[in-house]
């Protein structure tokens, strides 16, 4: 993606990738995000709500916090909970989903919950960018969508399909060559995953930054298969306020007809970087937790506030983090203690 927002990675327990992620907010050269509407309260950022999604005992996070308590870092074991303790989504990572997915599934389905995912791999992601990779061509894409699907069989889960992919056409940043193939692949990857009796699917539409007039987006997300979906993604690795991106998402909701939507508010509990805009997508400073997850949103057509990027996995090498997608328990402990401050 271009502007960055750097995606997270499927937790250490079942990954078989630890470099996946995604890159773009805005267009090259233009910051993503900017300031507006209030910022989530602290106690917003803590205060619990139901979430009907399963949280992985054996996250990056849940570790971190285990090793923190047997060395004696009570405190900060403490923070780190507001993490761990939270359900993010998974990144099932390279030619085959299925092993991650089966993994989530299983702890789900000992619990009741659902499945919070991300279906990330669509040929030529992030424009060859710090997420490049996907898919190598058409055929391939459609396979591994089949068994994401099939992985998830008839349990219950909400996919978040491919961050970036029509914000990247609308933007131009994606060739007109591979326009018609792209909307094709997204098209036939809601018809896959909505063929699965327990699954909801949300096709991302970027952010209110990257793209400031929403109905340019309406024709893109018909085209991707909208229609059939049960909605659209916002904020996706980024740092709009709740009140920003709602505003938004109503907004491209009535352009679409009512079509509801699902927003992330991983980090943004002190909306975006103000003053220097510099690489504001990456890593950037005193950023802090957003709303819990959630499905009480109080507004008909917000289906929920997700965790999809991971909270402390690095947006890439900026700003002293690791690379992209790597778990930088310095920064996690900025955004839980911010959330409290």
């Amino acid at each position: 993606m271009s502007g960055r927002r750097i995606l997270p990675v499927v937790s250490a327990a079942v990954a078989v990738s630890a470099a996946l992620a995604v890159g773009c907010s805005s267009p090259p050269g233009r910051p993503a995000g900017s300031p507006g509407g209030p910022t989530a309260s602290a106690a917003d950022a803590v205060r619990p709500g139901p979430a009907p999604y399963w949280v992985d005992p054996e996250s990056d996070a849940a570790r971190q916090v285990r090793a923190w308590r047997e060395a004696g870092r009570t405190a900060d074991a403490e923070l780190l909970e507001r993490i761990s303790t939270r359900p993010v989504a998974d990144w099932p990572a390279g030619d085959d989903p299925e092993p991650d997915i089966a993994a989530a599934v299983r702890g789900a389905s000992a619990t009741g919950q659902s499945v919070l995912l991300t279906a990330y791999n669509i040929p030529h992601r992030d424009c060859g960018a710090y997420s490049a990779g996907g898919a190598p061509d058409a055929s391939a894409y459609r396979t591994w969508t089949e068994r994401f699907a099939g992985a998830i069989g008839d349990a219950s889960a909400t996919v978040i399909l491919e961050p970036d992919a029509v914000a990247h056409v609308v933007d131009g940043c994606t060739p007109p060559s591979s326009h018609a193939e792209r909307f094709d692949l997204l098209s036939g990857a809601v018809d896959t995953l909505k063929a699965r009796p327990g699954t909801k699917v949300y096709l991302d539409a970027g952010n209110p930054e990257w793209h400031a007039d929403p109905a340019k987006l309406v024709e893109p997300l018909h085209r991707a298969g909208i229609d059939r979906a049960d909605g659209f993604a916002l904020n996706v690795s980024n740092f709009q306020t709740d009140a920003t991106v709602r505003a938004y998402g109503a907004r491209l909701s009535a352009l679409l007809g009512g079509t509801h939507y699902v927003v992330d508010s991983s980090r943004n509990g002190r909306g975006p970087l103000v003053g220097d805009r510099t690489e504001a997508w990456c890593n950037p400073p005193g950023r802090a937790l957003g709303t819990p997850p959630t499905t009480d949103t109080g507004d008909a057509r917000l289906d929920a506030y997700l965790w999809i990027k991971r909270p402390g996995d690095s947006d890439g090498p900026c700003r002293g983090g690791p690379a992209a997608g790597t778990w930088w328990p310095q920064y996690a402990l900025g955004l839980a203690r911010a959330a409290g401050s």
